[in-house]
């Protein structure tokens, strides 16, 4: 039998027992308490509609083996002759593919270099200069470059056609058949013996448009401190850009 809770009573006409955990209330002609109207009928609940069905997810998307190397851009150079990896100041890394190279292949070295990478990024200084102290950086480029290139043109007996300064970003100047040579406003960062390294080394491609063993004669006899000079760029060059 359940379980009841009982209690003695004088008498039990008028009470009743019922299970525990319930309340008994007086039954009877001594009850007067007024009768309880009895409750409204609950209107029945309106039928639930069904839920649309929900689309499957769409799978992700797999995630790149070099999306922990973002920020990181290709660019093919014809002239190349090996992958090369670069961190740029912002952080930006930069692979070249040689000619005949490939981007999977590319990769594989940006894969095997992932240490190096790290710790170029963390050796380079990620603070930018104020656009406002480019664009006079930049007037100054344009004021001082081209009149110091004509003064070693003509040191050396050499014409140049004409010559403009850009916003290059992976060369500090360029030489082209006719004489144009081309500046990276950025060379007004370097010191003064760098920069004129670098002029000289496009006027030289006015005698020569190789980089044959003939052409570093003409670059040497010309600036004689030149392998130091190039070791300042590969040391201090990436910080300039």
């Amino acid at each position: 039998m359940p379980a009841t809770a009982t209690c003695h009573v004088p008498s039990v006409a008028n009470r009743v027992i019922l299970p525990s955990m319930q309340l008994a209330l007086p039954l009877g002609s001594s009850d007067t308490t007024t009768p309880i109207a009895p409750l409204a009928p609950v209107a029945p609940l309106a039928p639930v509609a069904p839920f649309a069905p929900v689309a499957p997810l769409a799978p992700l998307a797999p995630i790149s083996p070099l999306a922990p190397l973002a920020p990181i851009y290709f660019v093919r150079h014809r002239r190349a002759r090996r992958y090369v990896l670069r961190v740029e100041s912002d952080g930006r890394l930069r692979v070249t593919i040689p000619r005949g190279g490939s981007r999977r292949e590319a990769e594989a070295f940006v894969q095997r270099n992932i240490d190096w990478i790290v710790r170029q990024r963390l050796r380079t200084p990620t603070e930018r200069r104020p656009i406002e102290d480019d664009r006079a950086l930049r007037q100054q480029a344009r004021r001082e470059l081209p009149t110091r290139l004509l003064e070693l043109a003509a040191l050396h007996g050499l014409v140049v056609s004409r010559v403009s300064v850009r916003n290059q970003r992976s060369r500090w100047g360029s030489c082209g058949h006719d004489g144009h040579i081309c500046l990276n406003w950025r060379l007004v960062l370097m010191p003064a013996s760098i920069r004129d390294y670098v002029l000289v080394h496009e006027l030289m491609h006015l005698r020569r448009m190789d980089h044959s063993a003939s052409y570093w004669r003409l670059v040497a006899e010309a600036y004689p401190d030149h392998r130091s000079a190039r070791d300042w760029l590969r040391r201090h060059g990436a910080s300039l850009r």
